[in-house]
């Protein structure tokens, strides 16, 4: 029933406590819908391939479904400002810029077999269009030259996947193209087309180019992802070398969907790398981001010779750190895991750097590459959901993403631009890993809280890992702070299910009480549960008939031990609440007896207001309230406090006191300190015995989210309200 693999520690300095000189830390969140102005913003936009103007201040992306470019001034970084979307006549495939005019491939496909499109030279400015060139086919990516002096396009002309058994041999094929630059934009004239059939064994008569990078002696390097091969082609539009991007083993991977359980015990042989994104490191090498397509994905990153030599390889090494950083995917086990997609090469001061997207977990992998063959990763940074493209601005100290991912349609998280700036500061991010501990711990969807010691947590993570319930430790002494260690919940000594753990508390034993946010239509019931300190469930406590008569799905959210009763925080109403107030529900331990009081709520402006948390300190008890809004629309995210003293639970069934609450603190603030958007689930709290209250969100288990986990301390709440 092991879970974590044994002897391995990530290469992270960051997350070992080392100490950086310099560091990227996010400074701004762009969302993508203020470019549409006074339009109707309730529609879906994205942010996918991005680029920058020659003087740093200007930043463009694609928007697909938009059928736009955006521009974004960040003339100031740390204040990004719409400068409005250029509408196209189709859909934007990629951007590149020389100077201050946009290149940007536009598809116009009528049918996989009939696949057009053209490239548009915009003047950023003012939106015109200079030029447009027609490609003969379906474009993908676009790269500038660093001299400003060609421009080359990927021309993809992708396959039907639904077709047949969606494999690659569906005409027409695929080529590179390229065309000068002049003053009025694209030199349609001086288009030249370069075929790459015949080069690769996989489909060689049907080449699908992905991605395209030039180098300073104008060099040209080609991805061919679902046929596996990598394609260099000089200014002449000669091939100077190709070969296969080969295939890896990999140790030590979750590569099934187990539907909630991180396994990371099993192994994949002769893995097809199938790059996506690549860039050039110097003249003669190239990296590339390996997500995978029609047959593989390696999970991780690649340095290749122009020659076809492997000089440095990632393996699991990428994807390790990321599982530590809690942001593993684990919906996508089964497929390529956290899906390497994009790649960035810049020198900032005197560093050579490599940058790589994980678009499935959502972060950011900066390598110091200064020796190639062992390039070593020294931060990850949080991005929004789905970064597709990257853009460095060495000169100003930049890096910016862009994540194309918006959820307006299930009222989750918009696509966003995120800025980093690179200082002589501190890393901000993670606050909270796993790097450093003997066995690979994988962890996720952190809910309950509960301090055990001065400088040791635990915590529970919730239903997402319905087949692994677990209590994490966390040492708060360390920067960030470290879980040290994952004991399973067991029941008869197997993984115990049907449990919603949304709760923990300590017993004063060396065991906990944890409780369970029930869910009638899964089956999941709403109880106690009394583990030992071998992670078995030792007494099982179901509700009483009153409590189970008036039950709805959202439940005990929390729980703290007072004496010798329990008490527990209900996120919503039931069915006997009024409007606007919710139970605190209490259980004695001794007399077995059931009672509770009502809270008060804050209004919702929109959606629902409850409560996530309960836990005492000192004559107070503290709770968590939260709507359950994200980024702009979030208004209640805070702290509250009830005296001891209003605790006295009514029995069930009658009219229940109403507690006097105050609020100590506005959690708005600390949810934007690290400057991205404001998340939606603050679900944890406790107080260490120094009286410092310790917060954490809920990172839903990397599922349309982020996998971003804010998880910080907050000084004086015990003094008086702030």
């Amino acid at each position: 029933m092991t879970y974590r693999t044994i002897g391995l520690t990530s290469v992270l300095a960051l997350t070992a406590g080392v100490a950086q000189a310099d560091a990227f830390n996010r400074i701004a969140s762009f969302p993508t819908h203020l470019n549409i102005g006074d339009g109707d913003q309730a529609v879906e936009t994205s942010a996918e391939i991005i680029a920058v103007t020659a003087d740093g201040m200007t930043l463009v992306y694609t928007d697909s479904p938009l059928g736009v470019i955006g521009r974004i001034e960040i003339t100031d970084p740390a204040n990004p400002a719409p400068l409005g979307n250029v509408a196209l006549d189709g859909e934007p495939t990629a951007v590149g810029i020389a100077g201050a005019t946009a290149f940007v491939g536009v598809n116009t496909s009528e049918s996989y077999t009939d696949p057009s499109g053209h490239l548009v030279a915009i003047d950023v400015a003012s939106g015109d269009e200079l030029s447009r060139c027609d490609l003969g086919g379906q474009p993908d990516s676009i790269a500038v030259a660093p001299d400003g002096s060609f421009v080359a396009v990927a021309i993809e002309n992708e396959r039907d996947e639904d077709l047949g058994d969606g494999r690659t041999g569906q005409l027409p094929a695929g080529a590179l193209v390229m065309v000068d630059v002049s003053e009025a934009g694209a030199d349609c004239a001086t288009l030249q087309t370069v075929a790459l059939t015949g080069l690769a064994e996989v489909s060689p008569e049907d080449p699908e180019p992905e991605f395209v990078d030039i180098n300073a002696a104008g060099d040209v390097v080609v991805s061919l992802q679902e046929n596996n091969h990598m394609v260099v082609v000089n200014r002449a539009g000669e091939v100077t070398s190709h070969f296969s991007a080969g295939a890896i083993d990999l140790e030590n991977i979750d590569a099934t969907d187990e539907s909630g359980a991180l396994i990371f015990t099993e192994s994949q042989t002769g893995v097809v790398r199938e790059p996506d994104a690549v860039k050039w490191v110097d003249e003669d090498h190239f990296a590339t981001a390996n997500e995978g397509d029609m047959d593989g994905g390696s999970r991780g990153w690649t340095v290749f010779n122009r020659d076809g030599t492997v000089v440095y390889e990632s393996g699991v090494s990428f994807e390790h750190a990321i599982i530590q950083a809690g942001h593993y995917p684990d919906k996508r086990s089964d497929s390529k895991g956290v899906e390497p997609e994009s790649i960035e090469t810049a020198t900032f001061g005197d560093t050579r750097m490599i940058f790589v997207g994980s678009e499935r977990g959502s972060m950011v992998g900066v390598y110091d590459a200064t020796d190639l063959a062992s390039p070593v990763l020294t931060q990850l940074l949080p991005s929004g959901i789905g970064p597709e493209g990257y853009v460095s601005i060495p000169e100003r100290n930049l890096l910016v993403s862009a994540n194309e991912v918006d959820l307006i349609e299930d009222g989750g998280v918009r696509s966003h631009v995120m800025i980093f700036e690179y200082s002589d500061a501190d890393p901000v991010y993670p606050h909270l890993t796993s790097a450093g501990a003997d066995e690979l711990i994988g962890w996720g969807a952190i809910s309950g809280l509960a301090a055990v010691g001065d400088e040791t947590l635990v915590a529970v993570n919730d239903s997402f890992y319905g087949y692994q319930p677990t209590v994490f430790t966390i040492d708060v002494s360390a920067t960030p702070a470290r879980i040290t260690d994952a004991l399973p919940i067991t029941r008869a000594g197997r993984p115990a299910q049907k449990l919603d753990m949304e709760g923990i508390t300590s017993d004063g034993e060396g065991g906990y009480w944890v409780a369970s946010e029930g869910r009638i239509d899964r089956m999941v019931p709403h109880g106690l549960y009394h583990v030992n300190a071998d992670g078995e469930i030792a007494q099982e406590i179901g509700l009483p008939n009153e409590l189970l008569a008036v039950q709805r799905r959202f439940g005990f959210e929390g729980l703290t031990l007072v004496g010798d009763t329990l008490w527990m925080a209900v996120q919503r109403e039931w069915e006997d609440d009024p409007a606007g107030l919710v139970k605190l529900v209490a259980y004695n331990l001794e007399t077995e007896e059931w009672g509770a009081v009502h809270y008060p709520l804050d209004a919702p402006t929109a959606g629902w207001v409850g409560l996530s948390e309960i836990v005492v300190q000192g004559d107070h008890v503290y709770l968590l309230e939260r709507d359950n809004q994200i980024g702009a629309a979030a208004v209640t995210k805070q702290i509250t406090r009830v005296s001891l003293d209003q605790m006295v639970p009514a029995p069930l069934g009658g009219d229940l006191p109403v507690v006097t609450k105050e609020v100590v603190r506005d959690l708005i603030p600390d949810l934007t300190s690290t400057g991205g958007y404001v998340l939606d689930k603050v679900e944890g709290l406790t107080f260490t015995p120094d009286g410092r209250a310790w917060v954490a969100t809920d990172n839903d288990g990397v599922d349309d989210h982020s996998g971003e986990t804010m998880f910080f301390a907050v000084e004086g709440l015990t003094d008086s309200g702030s």
